[in-house]
């Protein structure tokens, strides 16, 4: 996937923002971006309520597929340039969003993934390309209160 963000981007991009439950999606792409430059900004995103890898306590959050409440095995302190923290709430605000004003019918952990994307961007400013992943679909949402409070 590195490679593919690498070729539909030109090779311009500022930061690449993903968020961590095994770490090996983010590891992966993180590894081939860096092989073509290594200045791209890497940027991990974890649950606010469960932030072990910003050293915080393990807690329960409701971004499904990510935080697993330790360090998992395939992380490495060197793997991200920075860690940022998303709560469940905003998530679930950024997915509602998505859904409502892109047409993009995702789950709590793209919203998560955007919602920081859209944090990094505004830091770095709007001749910089931040690039994230939509990884999971609303479809499994439906019964949940992420769209039925919608």
């Amino acid at each position: 996937m590195g490679e593919e963000i690498w070729d539909q981007t030109g090779g311009e991009i500022g930061a690449f923002v993903h968020s961590v439950g095994t770490a090996g999606s983010l590891r992966g792409i993180a590894t081939r971006l860096r092989i073509h430059d290594e200045a791209v900004r890497i940027v991990a995103v974890e649950p606010e309520e469960s932030a072990v890898l910003s050293g915080g306590q393990s807690g329960s959050h409701r971004i499904e597929g990510v935080g697993a409440g330790f360090v998992v095995p395939l992380w490495a302190d060197t793997l991200a340039d920075e860690i940022h923290t998303v709560s469940t709430q905003e998530a679930m605000a950024t997915a509602r969003s998505l859904a409502r004003e892109e047409g993009v019918f995702a789950g709590t952990s793209t919203g998560g993934n955007v919602a920081v994307a859209l944090r990094v961007a505004q830091r770095l400013g709007p001749d910089q390309v931040v690039v994230t992943v939509a990884v999971d679909s609303g479809l499994k949402y439906l019964s949940t209160g992420l769209y039925s409070e919608a």
